[in-house]
């Protein structure tokens, strides 16, 4: 039976390798995040309390038709981002910043909120559970240059924001995984260990979890 998985987490966490991976390991079809240009950030940049709300609505439809076709997709699949994320952790952080006004945001919610009604939820999402040192180490390491004025604040009020987000999620299962301790580019077992933590929950196993003597022999392997 197909499967659609997405993946969560902040940004530097390891979304786009982790789909690569999972998929190369699984079978599975990847599904990255679209690469049109928003017409809106340029704009955005420039003037960003004007134009919020419009890159938002831009980058929400986008998401939106994505999801839905991956519903529909033959084959099962991992998606690197869901579209929950955009409302709930980038248009929900620009609204604290005072980016988005109330009139504004709350005419986002309720396009979202009905939207979200007709989709279907994925199978699982797996949220790539980081601190802000582990983030900024593999941002530096990437090293794209319009990263490096994220600041650790930023990073950090993402991640707030991602907690409270997935703590009161309930449109589908959710498996944490704990990426300060699991490298699953260094070590092949840490792969194995995800994938065998994804299986299980996507067969219906209520309590998952990543033991840290697990995590440890993982990773000799």
């Amino acid at each position: 039976m197909k499967k659609f998985v997405a993946i969560a987490g902040n940004i530097g966490v390891g979304k786009s390798t982790l789909v690569k991976m999972l998929c190369d390991q699984m079978g599975w079809d990847p599904f990255y995040e679209p690469v049109n240009q928003n017409p809106y950030l340029a704009d955005f940049y420039a003037n960003m309390s004007a134009w919020a709300f419009h890159s938002q609505v831009f980058f929400l439809s986008h998401r939106l038709r994505s999801h839905f076709n991956l519903a529909q997709h033959p084959n099962s699949v991992i998606q690197d981002r869901s579209v929950y994320e955009d409302a709930e952790i980038f248009a929900h952080n620009l609204y604290k910043q005072g980016n988005i006004s109330d009139r504004d945001y709350q005419t986002y919610r309720d396009l979202y909120e009905t939207a979200i009604q007709f989709l279907p939820p994925p199978d699982l999402v797996i949220y790539l559970r980081a601190s802000v040192e582990t983030l900024q180490s593999r941002i530096s390491q990437r090293g794209r240059d319009y990263e490096r004025t994220i600041s650790y604040d930023y990073l950090q009020n993402l991640n707030d924001l991602y907690e409270s987000w997935i703590e009161n999620f309930t449109l589908c299962p959710v498996l944490a995984v704990p990426a300060d301790d699991l490298d699953y580019v260094a070590h092949n077992g840490h792969l194995r260990l995800i994938a065998t933590k994804i299986d299980e929950k996507l067969t219906g196993k209520e309590e998952v979890v990543f033991e840290p003597e697990e995590v440890a022999r993982a990773a000799e392997d």
